[in-house]
């Protein structure tokens, strides 16, 4: 009886409050429960393709099949690999940016969720322990409100399984934002920004984040929990640039 209570429920709700897409608020055709999303913004998630780096997927536009990158080559990342949901642009774009820079928090659990399966169809080894979001400076947090990447882990999370570890990787050093600075910049920005709360040997570990751009972040990231006894660390974003 409480089953069919629910759904009498539900109905009622979705009569009187149609779900509508999170993003550009059109009314859902198909019945909830899947991404959020509406077919016209889901068609505008770019995917990577088939050309992009086998390890940092950047993608390569003006190539037809997967290799290494330049920078992979010249310096191999710390790192077994990333999942990426898509390119950062067209609809993944629009929501990061919303959920980032206007507060349309609702806007985490379907960027989550299309993550969450991106990670599950990978071909990467999918044996990991915990996931890691890439934490905000305390200053940051508190001006924010919430860190977009825990916001995004916490679907994920539920999809995969796994627990998440919100304290283990904490950001020492307030450091002014990556955007604008060169890779250099970049990585003098970062160099020991992150610290342990504690040893995490052995540890295999699914680092998650909202953007990858030159990689800077989570490549600190990962180079502070390898210093604390990871075993290994994969890469999850929602977007790469």
């Amino acid at each position: 009886m409480w089953q069919d209570f629910c759904k009498s429920l539900k109905a009622s709700v979705d009569l009187f409050l149609p779900p509508a897409c999170l993003l550009c608020g059109q009314r859902l055709q198909d019945p909830p429960g899947g991404p959020g999303f509406c077919c016209e913004c889901m068609a505008g998630v770019t995917p990577l393709g088939p050309a992009h780096c086998c390890l940092c997927a950047q993608p390569f536009p003006d190539a037809t099949s997967s290799h290494l990158c330049g920078a992979c080559l010249r310096h191999p990342p710390n790192f077994t690999g990333v999942h990426a949901a898509g390119r950062y642009q067209g609809s993944l774009k629009d929501a990061v940016h919303r959920l980032k820079y206007r507060n349309q928090f609702l806007l985490a659990e379907p960027l989550g969720s299309i993550l969450g399966e991106t990670v599950t169809h990978s071909s990467l080894e999918p044996s990991l322990d915990c996931i890691i979001p890439v934490p905000l400076h305390p200053q940051r947090l508190r001006s924010r409100g919430y860190n977009q990447a825990l916001e995004i882990a916490r679907p994920l999370a539920r999809q995969l399984g796994l627990p998440i570890q919100t304290r283990l990787l904490q950001r020492s050093r307030n450091t002014p934002p990556q955007q604008g600075l060169s890779a250099d910049q970049r990585s003098r920005n970062l160099r020991k920004a992150f610290v342990l709360a504690r040893q995490v040997r052995g540890v295999r570990a699914l680092l998650v984040d909202d953007i990858m751009t030159t990689g800077e972040t989570v490549r600190e990231c990962c180079r502070t929990l390898l210093r604390g006894g990871a075993k290994e660390i994969q890469v999850a974003v929602v977007g790469r640039a």
